[in-house]
């Protein structure tokens, strides 16, 4: 029987998917959630642990790729809104296999859009709050800033790596859907994510992890880009606020308030892990490596999200220096999560790239 509303959550088993159902789960009883994941590397359910056994929720293993399941799923659950995670979304893992992250971030959106075209009634759009699809997008479809400025829902698309231009057209594939055929699409792109749950391979939890192992901890060129920082939970608020609230064909952008370059962010997580650990002031900063830039790096994001404040009263709770106290907190109380994905295909990715310590 199904749930008056029902909600397909794709790559909930991933970062920010898994913090999002964690938060809408046991907050919406009377609302189905069903995850559709893959389960590649960075997606994991020992994730949605704490909400596994729920009613409302209903956990899928399987490839949005794949059209006959999206339609099968529509029709079992008859889904009212999809809020779409599921991608490829690291950056050198796009410049090494470039293919995949078209496969993955725009067949498999386009798949996605048209199983709900399928699904959804033509006025879908204008069926009220009924209906939305969100799309979950990045900041990296918009290229690179100087030293002044921010990004806001007018800037101009400017991708600069493989990943960033995967995400550029699934962007532009979810607009073309709210435009030709009325599909209640809304988009977010967000700032840097960091918090629970994140994969470590991306910049936050891999300094975390390395400096509890006391590993080389790698900073690409000299550390000078600057990122603005979003911590996920803040962020599963905003997409909370979107899903319910936003009106289709909107875009919002989410971020941080919380600038920082990259070496002055490692340093600081040095400092906490050793602050918690009780070593040795320096310890872990000592185990900073410089290690050849990527190709394609942007100098700097920021972002301008008062269109989502003005609009949808949302903004960030938490700054930087609270978000990656509570981040290191929640990586070093959850050991046994961390060695169960730092597999031996994770460290080999990670030592042909990096030297070690």
């Amino acid at each position: 029987m199904q749930t008056e509303t029902s909600v397909l959550v794709t790559g909930g088993a991933g970062f920010i998917g898994a913090n999002f159902l964690l938060r809408m789960v046991p907050k919406h009883p009377d609302t189905r959630f069903v995850c559709l994941d893959r389960l590649t590397y960075a997606g994991n359910a020992m994730n949605l642990r704490a909400i596994e056994d729920a009613a409302n929720f209903h956990f899928v293993q399987g490839d949005i790729c794949d059209t006959a399941l999206l339609g099968g799923l529509f029709e079992e659950h008859g889904f009212t809104s999809v809020v779409h995670f599921a991608a490829e979304s690291h950056v050198d893992r796009s410049i090494e296999a470039p293919l995949a992250f078209a496969r993955s971030n725009v067949e498999g959106t386009v798949a996605l859009l048209e199983a709900a075209r399928q699904a959804w009634p033509e006025d879908a759009a204008g069926a009220g709050d009924r209906y939305r699809f969100v799309h979950i997008s990045t900041d990296e479809v918009f290229g690179s800033l100087g030293d002044s400025g921010q990004f806001d829902e007018a800037t101009p698309y400017d991708p600069r790596s493989p990943y960033s231009a995967s995400k550029a057209a699934a962007d532009h594939f979810a607009r073309a859907y709210f435009h030709t055929y009325g599909l209640p699409v809304v988009l977010t792109n967000g700032s840097n994510n960091y918090g629970p749950f994140q994969f470590p391979e991306k910049l936050v939890p891999l300094v975390i992890s390395n400096a509890l192992d006391g590993r080389a901890i790698p900073v690409y060129g000299t550390g000078e880009n600057v990122r603005d920082w979003l911590y996920v939970k803040d962020h599963c608020a905003a997409l909370e606020a979107v899903l319910r609230r936003a009106p289709p064909g909107e875009t919002y952008l989410v971020g941080g308030d919380s600038e920082a370059r990259n070496i002055d962010l490692v340093e600081r997580l040095c400092d906490l892990v050793d602050a918690v650990e009780d070593r040795p002031e320096g310890y872990s900063r000592d185990l900073i490596t410089f290690v050849e830039d990527r190709p394609g790096h942007d100098h700097r994001y920021a972002i301008d999200f008062s269109k989502l404040e003005a609009e949808l009263d949302w903004q960030p709770e938490h700054d930087l220096t609270d978000g990656l106290r509570a981040t290191v907190d929640w990586y070093l109380r959850h050991p046994d999560w961390l060695e169960a994905v730092r597999d031996d295909s994770y460290r080999d990715y990670y030592a042909r790239q990096y030297s070690e310590a």
